[in-house]
């Protein structure tokens, strides 16, 4: 009897991937379906619900569980969900397919079969039914009014552009994983699958586990925030997304690389596991560190670390409202609905000269003149420019992995600041 946290929405870890000679028949079924193209996004989706990562999600959402997780972050049974899992097809795949059909979902960057869906549902979604989903979704507290979002929002926030200029209808049903794409070769020994993370959890016999999400390079502040979930529970997990970034982020292979020299030189090697997960940023704040959590519980993961301006972008969302909405969500009573892994709030941490050390807003009682603030995006901002970084800002071993990412590149992307990057 596993001792784990169980995975979300009561009914165990749900494995869509074939194998095998299932797997071939499959695989040769699929060449006479007919084909919708998937975007990244969706094809990170699709390997999730595969692999068990959205545990309970059998497949691409319906309507009524679309439009409901959009209200009131549940799906149409009552289980717990934060953010719409669609698929999207364009007039003339929807026109081809009717309810019943099964259909096969390829990567059109090489033609690659990913998986196979019989679909339940089909509904158009409007530019109305778009904009609804991006305001439920992905407007903070940032944005005080619906117009101050939108004066910003088509321009500069990712996720909302995803949503806009996705195909007009979506497609709902359950799913077969066919092929996890680049991702096994590509992340040998990083990217892993939520049964694989929990056997290596079992073996190490940890029950309380803390998840470190990253979608930077590990920084001091990020070193910082994993050896305190070291120190109060039995080990951390540092989870990188490994799918698409917004352009000027910094790519998966090199993040990885800094997170590995991390690991070996300033952590102690049995309290801390590295993995990675294929999916792509929505940058969705809020409800987005909700979906961290969900999806970390099927990883066996009991805390979430929510820091400042989790999964945020620009200036959309409250420094800290990824730690509030957790208190906001329901808890549904039935057994296994609710989301179980808790947030691990921690407050905005920095090096402090006058404490000499890593502190928080917290511990620290020194101005910000003191403090040496860290931040993912003035880090990228930085060495872009070619700039000097302040002292502890990060460890030598990891900026010298950077500076030559950045001196390799032939085009320059100009990296904005935001008030979460600066302490504004």
């Amino acid at each position: 009897m596993s001792k784990l946290i169980p995975p979300h929405g009561g009914k165990g870890l749900i494995n869509r991937m074939l194998e095998g000679a299932e797997l071939e028949a499959e695989q040769k079924k699929a060449e006479g379906l007919k084909k919708v193209a998937m975007s990244p996004r969706e094809q990170g989706d699709l390997i999730m619900i595969g692999t068990g990562g959205f545990s309970p999600l059998e497949g691409f959402m319906t309507k009524a569980d679309w439009e409901k997780v959009c209200n009131d972050f549940l799906l149409s049974d009552g289980t717990f969900w934060p953010v719409p899992v669609t698929l999207s097809a364009s007039k003339d795949e929807a026109d081809a397919i009717k309810e019943g059909d099964e259909i096969a979902l390829y990567a059109p960057e090489n033609n690659l079969i990913m998986g196979t869906m019989k679909v339940t549902e089909k509904f158009e979604m409007t530019e109305e039914n778009k904009r609804f989903e991006c305001e439920k979704v992905f407007m903070g507290e940032g944005t005080s009014t619906t117009e101050e979002f939108w004066k910003l929002a088509e321009d500069e926030h990712p996720g909302v552009q995803m949503v806009m200029q996705q195909k007009p209808f979506n497609l709902a049903g359950p799913i077969k994983l066919l092929s996890e794409g680049e991702f096994p070769t590509k992340y040998k020994g990083i990217y892993m699958r939520p049964s694989e993370a929990r056997k290596i959890f079992e073996e190490r016999g940890w029950q309380k586990i803390a998840a470190l999400q990253l979608r930077n390079p590990m920084h001091r502040s990020h070193e910082y925030l994993a050896k305190i979930a070291v120190e109060i529970c039995d080990g951390c997990f540092i989870h990188s997304l490994v799918g698409n970034l917004k352009p000027g982020d910094i790519p998966a292979e090199v993040r990885v690389k800094c997170i590995d020299v991390l690991v070996q030189n300033y952590f102690v090697p049995d309290k801390v596991v590295q993995g990675g997960y294929p999916l792509d940023m929505r940058y969705a704040g809020p409800r987005e560190g909700l979906l961290h959590a969900t999806f970390r519980q099927n990883y066996g993961v009991t805390h979430m670390i929510i820091g400042r301006d989790h999964a945020g972008v620009g200036d959309f969302y409250g420094m800290f409202e990824a730690q509030t909405i957790f208190h906001k969500i329901p808890y549904p009573e039935e057994e296994g609905k609710a989301l179980l892994c808790k947030p691990l709030n921690i407050d905005w941490t920095f090096y402090c000269k006058k404490c000499d050390g890593m502190a928080s807003l917290r511990t620290c009682p020194h101005s910000k003149e003191d403090r040496v603030l860290l931040s993912g995006t003035m880090l990228r901002k930085m060495l872009s420019e070619g700039g000097q970084l302040p002292d502890h800002f990060g460890r030598e071993e990891v900026l010298d992995i950077l500076r030559l990412y950045y001196q390799g590149l032939t085009d320059k992307i100009e990296v904005k600041l935001h008030g979460a990057a600066t302490g504004e």
